[in-house]
């Protein structure tokens, strides 16, 4: 079974399985964005209705994930406004949100929808760089959007946190 993958905003602060999401912070050291509306974060659901990017997320150890949740946190925050080292552009509108643990280098390929989103493809660990057919397979779903976007789209939680979709 699947740990379930959320974020709890309490009297008591922000919790990732129960864990204090400031310790997200503390990992990738970066104080959250003040000022910006936070935007939509969508997590990309293929056509088997599997959502890449928790399958991917729940393969890493702990550690890991929780740095690629913070990222996720920080990308939801500043969106537009993310730069490197957290996040980079790659090519034809696909980005590459960065984490690294213990020398290991997680990506998670996002893209924007329109001005309404920013939809996270999937995740993957990277070499040297990341490889064209994870770009391609990106900007394919990104394609796809545009012709049947309600059906490849699982909200990641926005605003209220990350959260897997039944």
């Amino acid at each position: 079974m699947r740990p379930r993958l959320y974020r709890q905003l309490g009297a008591h602060g922000d919790f990732f399985l129960g864990l204090p999401l400031d310790i997200c912070s503390q990992l990738c050291e970066h104080d959250h964005g003040a000022g910006l509306p936070p935007t939509q974060v969508i997590f990309f659901r293929d056509e088997q209705g599997r959502i890449p990017l928790l399958d991917w997320l729940d393969s890493l150890p702990d550690k890991a994930r929780l740095k690629c949740l913070a990222r996720l946190q920080r990308l939801e925050a500043l969106g537009h406004e993310l730069r490197r080292p957290e996040a980079d552009y790659l090519r034809d509108g696909v980005y590459e949100l960065r984490a690294s643990y213990q020398g290991v280098h997680h990506r998670m390929l996002y893209f924007f929808h329109k001005t309404d989103a920013i939809v996270v493809s999937h995740g993957l660990q990277k070499e040297r760089e990341v490889p064209a057919t994870e770009i391609n397979r990106a900007i394919e779903r990104k394609r796809n959007m545009s012709v049947r976007p309600t059906s490849t789209l699982s909200p990641a939680g926005g605003s209220h946190g990350y959260k897997e979709v039944s």
